[in-house]
């Protein structure tokens, strides 16, 4: 593991540093009170404190996601990503962390226009994690609940990424330098609209920004906000990918589903549109 990373990883049970140990063929993370973590054959290293709340994305959903994304689809939100990155990461050798992170695609994208960068992936999907430890020379993957207090050091991060994720306000204030950028990225109100209205997805809420801003609003200023925008052309299998990559997957009928998929027209154009919020902590 890169030492730049190493260096602000902490014990997710007490807080001290890790460092790596190695028995045999098996290699870990060690604190000073005694706290292994063990280091999977695939690269990722499980910093759970307890049992994963749930196990993320399954192995076929992360396959489909990947060749959704190598394919270039998203390529507008990854593009917008570097470029907001660049301007946030002043530091010298920084810290990219993307909690809730899938495969690494946009972390990796991120690290490939901060040649000094280092980058971390959380997740708590181990097929997901298996890809992110792959996605870019410079980046690490760890197995973690994002949702409770992140295995890194106080103001140790640069550059936050929150893409289509959930956000932990007081940790990511918590793990992020007061110099570094917190980059969320969520749908805008017409995003995917052709999907929404031929397979009644769930739409976006109205009050998305709003409550982006009240889940950051105690930790975070946001300092500007751009929309991105791009025209797609899909096969129904790559609509039934983008669907199962969002909310809609858990509460729609796969059935009747299915069956609205096969009549689209092929490609179907998509609208894509995202928000890129650009938050500073208080």
């Amino acid at each position: 593991m890169d030492h730049r990373i190493l260096a602000r990883l902490r014990c997710p049970i007490c807080g001290e540093p890790l460092a790596e140990a190695t028995a045999g063929t098996t290699r870990a993370l060690r604190c000073p009170r005694g706290h292994s973590f063990d280091t999977a054959r695939q690269g990722y290293v499980n910093l759970l404190a307890g049992r994963a709340p749930h196990s993320g994305d399954s192995a076929e959903m992360v396959a489909a996601r990947a060749d959704f994304l190598a394919a270039g689809h998203y390529d507008t939100v990854a593009a917008a990503l570097a470029a907001a990155g660049r301007v946030a990461a002043g530091d010298p050798y920084p810290l990219v962390v993307e909690p809730g992170a899938g495969t690494g695609h946009y972390l990796a994208a991120v690290l490939a226009a901060l040649p000094d960068a280092a980058g971390l992936a959380l997740d708590v999907s181990k097929p997901a994690l298996r890809r992110a430890a792959r996605a870019h020379p410079r980046a690490a993957a760890a197995l973690a609940d994002t949702w409770q207090r992140l295995p890194l050091a106080d103001r140790s991060v640069r550059v936050l990424l929150n893409v289509f994720a959930p956000r932990n306000g007081a940790e990511f204030h918590r793990v992020l330098d007061p110099a570094g950028a917190l980059l969320v990225v969520t749908p805008a109100g017409d995003h995917l609209g052709e999907l929404v209205e031929a397979l009644d997805l769930l739409r976006v809420d109205p009050a998305k920004a709003d409550r982006v801003a009240d889940s950051l609003g105690a930790h975070f200023v946001e300092e500007s906000a751009d929309e991105h925008r791009a025209r797609l052309a899909l096969t129904r299998a790559e609509v039934t990918t983008l669907v199962g990559m969002g909310p809609s997957a858990w509460h729609a009928d796969p059935d009747r589903l299915a069956a609205r998929i096969a009549a689209l027209p092929e490609p179907t154009p998509v609208t894509l549109a995202v928000r890129l919020g650009t938050h500073r902590p208080r």
